[in-house]
């Protein structure tokens, strides 16, 4: 009868775990993102360029980039930059600008890496181009100023990924390195 009991219970115990089964997620059929990631420089420990004031059309911010999407990048359309003056140094007048449309970098100007699949590209923007997309002129600039440039990324499907709508973990973290913002300091 004890034999009885203590089966009865075990049984009782196990039937209470009983769980429904669970479907698995269609992980092909989830909407993915995508991302900018920069390659070089590398690690990317900041993502603030320097212009010189005295060379604007010899000095850039440059790196290589790579976009990232679930397809080995089949989804990337773009990648558009937009572009705003800082203006830290009053002296000379508040020159600060509102973003405005620097340049759009198309899918077919990226080649794809043999390496990781992925297409890449080397974005370069000159001080001469800043100050063009932002319509100042030398007189308006000074030591200590700064262009903000912002990145999105556009994908064949509508969807647009910036750093408004993209987690921290991207935009900051050492593996993906997407910050889609990047700073060109003015200086001497």
């Amino acid at each position: 009868m004890k034999n009885c009991l203590t089966f009865l219970l075990l049984s009782s115990l196990a039937l209470a775990c009983k769980t429904d089964i669970i479907s698995k997620i269609d992980e092909p059929a989830l909407e993915h993102g995508g991302y900018v990631r920069t390659v070089t420089p590398y690690p990317v420990t900041t993502t603030t360029f320097n212009v010189s004031k005295a060379n604007m059309g010899g000095t850039k911010m440059e790196f290589l980039a790579e976009a990232v999407t679930q397809d080995k990048g089949a989804l990337f359309a773009s990648y558009d930059l937009t572009i705003r003056f800082v203006d830290a140094t009053p002296a000379n007048g508040t020159k600060t600008t509102a973003y405005v449309a620097l340049k759009s970098l198309a899918a077919s100007s990226f080649t794809k890496d043999p390496t990781t699949g992925y297409p890449r590209s080397t974005i370069a923007v000159t001080g001469t181009e800043a100050m063009t997309a932002t319509k100042l002129v030398d007189a308006d600039i000074s030591n200590g100023d700064r262009f903000e440039i912002s990145g999105t990324m556009k994908l064949t499907n509508g969807r647009s990924f910036s750093a408004a709508n993209t987690y921290a973990d991207v935009t900051s973290g050492p593996f993906f390195t997407t910050p889609f913002l990047y700073r060109l300091n003015v200086v001497n």
